[in-house]
Formats: C-alpha cells, sequence, structure tokens
C-alpha cells in the first residue's frame, strides 16, 4: 500500500430526502426472510448507535484547535444525524410489521449510556473511529460489484446507497480526532475494531432470528434459514468476506482511512442527486455504475 495516498472528500450535509418506504415490501431483499432481517437488524442499530457517535465526538471537540477537523466534525455530526432519521423511518415501517423495534433500541441505548458513563472518552472515540471503519468498508463491499444487491428494492437500495456515500464521506473525521486529540493507545486502537466486529455482527444476527421468530418461523425453521444465509454474508465466498484485506489495515501501526480508494462510482451518484434531485434514481444510477 502506497502510504503516501491519500484519497479524502469532505462531508456534505444533505436533508429531506424521500426514499418512499412505505411502499416496500415486508421482505425486500427477493423475498428472502433471512437476508432481508439481516439488512432489518444492521439497520436497527443506526439511530441509537449514530447518536452514540455523534456524542463520542462532542466530548472531546473542545480539544480540537485546527479550524478544518472542526468544520468536518461539525459536517460529520449533521450527516450522522441525518441517518438516525432516515433509518427511524424504516424502524417504524418495521414496527408496522410487528417487530419488536422499540425493545431492541431501548437496550441499544442502556448499552451505549453504560458505555458513556464508565468508559472514558478513549475507549468511546475508538469504538467510534472502528465502527465508522468498518461501515465504510461495509458500503464499499456492497456496491463495488452490481451483483451483490441486484434483488433488493430499488428504493431500499437507494437509502443503504446514499448512506454508503455518506460514510465514504466522514470515514476519517472520527478517526481523526482520535489521532489527533484522543490520546488513545495503540493497544486500545486496535483492540476496538475487533471489539465492534463482535459486538456488530453478534447482535445483528441475534436480532434478525427474533425478527424471523415474530414473522412467524419456528426455530428449525430459522436454523435452516442461518445456515443457507450465513454463507452469503461471511463464507468463503461471503460478500463481507471480500473486504478482508482492508479490514486488516486497520491493525498496522500507519494506517489511516484516506489510504483506501473512494468508490469508484462515488462522482456517478453525486452527479445524479444534482440533477435529479432524487436520492432513489441517485442510488439506482450509483448501484448500475458498478462492475
Amino acid at each position: 500500500m502506497n502510504l503516501q495516498v491519500k484519497h479524502q472528500i469532505d462531508p456534505v450535509v444533505r436533508t429531506d430526502l424521500d426514499f418512499r418506504l412505505n411502499e416496500v415490501p415486508r421482505f425486500w431483499f427477493n423475498n428472502d426472510p433471512f437476508r432481508t432481517r439481516m439488512f432489518d437488524a444492521l439497520s436497527l442499530t443506526f439511530p441509537v448507535g449514530e447518536r452514540y457517535f455523534i456524542e463520542s465526538v462532542r466530548a472531546l471537540r473542545d480539544k480540537i484547535t485546527d479550524p478544518e477537523l472542526q468544520q468536518r466534525v461539525s459536517d460529520f455530526i449533521k450527516q450522522e444525524a441525518q441517518h438516525g432519521i432516515a433509518h427511524d423511518k424504516m424502524n417504524e415501517e418495521m414496527k408496522h410489521q410487528g417487530m419488536p423495534v422499540d425493545q431492541f433500541t431501548q437496550f441499544l441505548a442502556s448499552r451505549f449510556k453504560y458505555l458513556k458513563q464508565h468508559r472514558s472518552k478513549q475507549y468511546n472515540i475508538a469504538m467510534t473511529a472502528a465502527a465508522e471503519h468498518l461501515t465504510a468498508l461495509m458500503a464499499e463491499t456492497f456496491y463495488n460489484k452490481k451483483e451483490t444487491l441486484a434483488e433488493v428494492h430499488p428504493f431500499v437500495r437507494a437509502l443503504f446507497a446514499w448512506h454508503a456515500i455518506e460514510e465514504m464521506e466522514h470515514r476519517d473525521v472520527a478517526y481523526d480526532v482520535m489521532i489527533n486529540v484522543g490520546e488513545v493507545p495503540e493497544s486500545l486502537r486496535k483492540f476496538a475494531l475487533a471489539n465492534i466486529t463482535l459486538l456488530m455482527f453478534g447482535f445483528t444476527f441475534y436480532r434478525a432470528n427474533v425478527m424471523l421468530k415474530y414473522d412467524g418461523y419456528t426455530g428449525l425453521q430459522r436454523a435452516k434459514m442461518a445456515v443457507r444465509g450465513i454463507p452469503w454474508f461471511f463464507g468463503r465466498n461471503g460478500k463481507l468476506t471480500a473486504m478482508h484485506r482492508q479490514y486488516l489495515d486497520w491493525f498496522k501501526k500507519d494506517f489511516h482511512p484516506s489510504q483506501h480508494p473512494v468508490i469508484r462510482q462515488y462522482q456517478t451518484w453525486i452527479d445524479t442527486l444534482a440533477e435529479t434531485n432524487d436520492p432513489i434514481q441517485a442510488g439506482e444510477a450509483f448501484w448500475q455504475a458498478a462492475w
């Protein structure tokens, strides 16, 4: 990896984007309950999780003296707030389906409250920076190849495309706060990614399993779904397995998120949104431009 190459883009705050989520069918991933609920379970995390990210960065904001980083932090906070609003709408649709959304989000909120009260600012900013690295890689992975999300309803695909774009735009903001003013030990930085990975995917699978139970599937049916469905995510040729090299870059001492290139069709999304003012059309163009 050429450590001199930097691929940094500034966050842009976008508001009032309508993804028409009330028109999306129950199992929007090719009528596949398991894959749909895995993504739904991930979406459930975002509103509460992103509030935690915002608060973790804000806790160190008064130490930042660089005006450019201050502005990037401000835009990061605004972007994350918008993500929370959009995924709250998706969560509302899950509530209409009878999912125990409040139970999940209340548990998450209590966990994040505990971390803020009983863990150091260093711990929380390290967890935030690691989570941002992970979500940016997931965004790249899901949209790098057209076939990955080919069977996803276009409105949901557009929602996650917008989220992916903004994750790439602010992927290094929390990291720069951590490095510049966080005083985070190298051992904690490395631990944070391993920890957040286990927590994120462990809770995602747990929530997906609970939702499938609410959908009416028996324990045996859910077990069969998991056996068939997990390899799509984590198997030898799994979609998330494909990001392992960039994932492991985090553990290099001289790593910085901007060493990873921005997804190839990034500008396609930007230009289409500017031309149409329609995030669904922008998401479709973004997906169509993948390999």
